[in-house]
């Protein structure tokens, strides 16, 4: 078996925070590899520093102390201004809070990202075409404005604006979770997808049947990682796939 080239290395990544005059270490000497191509999800307990890593691990935030290497480029070292260029062009991201543009239609809210890499506004338009489409959304939605889409609706256009740039990762923060059962499944049917044709996902859940689409689950707890669980690729139906799942987390303490 061929080893997975390693997109994401951290080294000994900390990150506190000042509350009250006292230092919160969030995260402390954490040490991480992800994966090229792999569906990777981490899991905890609230407050364990879920979203604070990924936030870290996708240069939306920086670290107090350590490196975090990504595609070969040490992001720690890079100015607020190369870091936002970086993204840009590395990254996407979908959230739990769908942060569409409610003045701009669903369309605008892509093309606008996209127009952020210097890609001309007409390319653009034809992609996130085929994009809504790939995702469920008709041409006719695409000039609807978010508040007039169904919340799976708004996290589905909220995952194009994610996927136009052709990011390496797709950075996701719980991205169901305020989403009924139908928008669940689409918003994960969706991520499965779009990793098996070749994009990498890191997504932050509580949910253990969204944890079940993942290759590889990292528990984190206390700043550090505890344990990982080594799944493979996602199968429907594989009920000892939940059942490993179980059993780990069990063993995490959750």
């Amino acid at each position: 078996m061929d080893k997975k080239k390693v997109i994401i290395k951290t080294d000994k990544l900390s990150k506190s925070f000042s509350v009250g005059g006292k230092q919160q270490h969030i995260i402390k000497n954490l040490d991480l590899e992800i994966y090229e191509g792999d569906f990777t999800v981490i899991m905890g307990p609230s407050g364990a520093g879920k979203s604070t890593l990924l936030y870290a691990l996708s240069g939306m935030d920086k670290p107090s102390l350590g490196k975090i290497n990504y595609c070969g480029e040490d992001i720690t070292s890079m100015n607020d201004d190369a870091l936002a260029v970086f993204r840009r062009a590395h990254c996407g991201f979908v959230f739990q809070q769908i942060y569409l543009v409610d003045s701009m239609s669903i369309m605008d809210n892509a093309v606008s990202t996209g127009m952020l890499t210097g890609q001309k506004k007409k390319a653009l338009k034809q992609k996130a075409l085929g994009l809504f489409e790939r995702v469920g959304i008709s041409a006719e939605l695409a000039d609807k404005f978010p508040a007039q889409l169904s919340g799976g609706e708004a996290q589905r256009a909220a995952m194009v604006r994610a996927l136009i740039n052709d990011p390496e990762v797709v950075f996701a923060d719980e991205p169901t979770g305020a989403l009924n059962s139908a928008g669940v499944k689409a918003v994960l049917d969706i991520l499965t997808d779009i990793n098996r044709s070749g994009q990498s996902i890191v997504m932050v859940t509580h949910d253990i049947k969204s944890a079940r689409r993942a290759d590889r689950i990292i528990y984190i707890q206390d700043g550090g990682v505890m344990g990982e669980c080594a799944l493979g690729r996602y199968e429907s139906g594989d009920r000892k796939r939940h059942e490993k799942i179980r059993a780990f987390l069990e063993d995490m303490g959750w």
